[in-house]
């Protein structure tokens, strides 16, 4: 019994005894079959059609081309319509079927499993043109989000240039994506101090960037509270509470930063560091040195301290701050040589522009990227 899905195959010939025994070896195949004497009579569902050239004109086989899946038989090779349906584009046939039924009935389930194979193909091509047409309406909805968490993320920088009582920062950040893990602020405490902080937030992207929002905010809570707090210590002190922030949000972030405080009448910078690397440089008027000093990554280890350190500070000074990035961007192989060459450059630098110019930036920056410089008191 044939099944009611099963195959139709629509056969076209001329009425007579051949055409009843192809139609019975065709039936063979557990298929429903199709009968008619010309291509215009024939059943419009069919899966493949098995058609005899006496039976079809040049301009049928042109139309079959464009339809089901055809099988072209004749009872010779050099039958001049088989050449005809061959120029057509038709290029399975078998001669004389009636005595090859075994071929005919192999032809066809070629032709079947084919046809099904292609359908099957351009149905997942559909499928998948879809699913990416959704996956970049989501990207681009991603990328809204980015872009406008990166907007905030700047507006939450310092202004370009801002001064504190005698003191300038200038810096440059570029994120590799649309949001930075690097972060930067400078702050006014009252008239003798200012209060800095330069972070690298492990990773980049939105849960990096989000770590920054938390970094500013800890820096405004703090300095409202800055009238009962010893200046030399706020730096170490800030540093334990932002890494016990960390540590609460379970994020599994963590930092490298370097917070500092300038005492503005003393002319001297107190100051502590979460494994920052490279070390701020700083460069006066007769060298350009790395400030010394260890501490902690933020936010992986519980219960660290944070050492307290201090540099004298020189009439006109510049301090340079760079994110581990900016070694990845220097021509030598190992850190050693790139500290060296960092170095180097900072000496014969001013502004931030100098040493940014002279790394070698690509389309794709390899990490997020920032360098800062405070300079001072008196910078001429």
């Amino acid at each position: 019994m044939t099944l009611p899905d099963a195959p139709v195959i629509g056969v076209i010939d001329v009425a007579g005894g051949e055409r009843e025994t192809l139609v019975g070896e065709i039936a063979r195949l557990d298929v429903r079959v199709r009968v008619s004497e010309s291509l215009a009579a024939l059943s419009p569902d069919c899966d493949l059609v098995v058609a005899h050239v006496r039976a079809v004109s040049h301009q049928g086989w042109e139309k079959l081309t464009a339809g089901a899946p055809t099988i072209v038989v004749s009872e010779s090779l050099h039958h001049d319509d088989l050449r005809k349906a061959m120029d057509a584009g038709l290029i399975d046939y078998l001669v004389e079927p009636l005595k090859h039924p075994d071929i005919l009935r192999r032809l066809i389930r070629r032709a079947l499993d084919l046809d099904r194979l292609a359908r099957a193909h351009e149905q997942s091509r559909a499928e998948l043109q879809a699913l990416n047409q959704r996956l970049e309406e989501h990207l681009e909805i991603l990328r809204e989000d980015q872009r406008a968490g990166g907007h905030v993320q700047r507006k939450l920088l310092p202004h370009q240039g801002v001064e504190h009582n005698g003191v300038r920062c200038d810096y440059w950040l570029a994120p590799s994506l649309y949001l930075s893990g690097d972060f930067l602020d400078f702050q006014c405490c009252d008239k003798r101090y200012s209060f800095f902080y330069f972070a690298d937030v492990a990773g980049h992207g939105a849960s990096s960037a989000f770590v920054t929002v938390l970094l500013r905010y800890l820096c405004s809570r703090w300095l409202s509270q800055w009238s009962t707090l010893l200046p030399e210590a706020f730096p170490s002190r800030w540093l334990g509470e932002l890494n016990r922030e960390l540590i609460a949000t379970g994020i599994g972030k963590h930092a490298t930063v370097f917070a500092g405080v300038l005492d503005h009448e003393r002319r001297f910078l107190h100051y502590s560091l979460g494994a920052q690397l490279p070390m701020p440089l700083l460069q006066t008027e007769t060298e350009t040195v790395y400030l010394g000093g260890k501490g902690p990554p933020v936010g992986l280890f519980p219960d660290v301290e944070y050492p307290i350190f201090g540099r004298a500070l020189p009439e006109r000074f510049r301090l340079w701050l760079c994110s581990d990035g900016v070694l990845e961007c220097l021509p030598s192989t190992s850190l050693d040589a790139r500290l060296r060459e960092l170095e180097q450059r900072v000496s014969r630098c001013t502004r931030v522009d100098e040493l940014k110019d002279g790394l070698a930036l690509g389309d794709q920056l390899p990490d997020d990227l920032s360098m800062m410089t405070l300079s001072g008191f008196d910078r001429g």
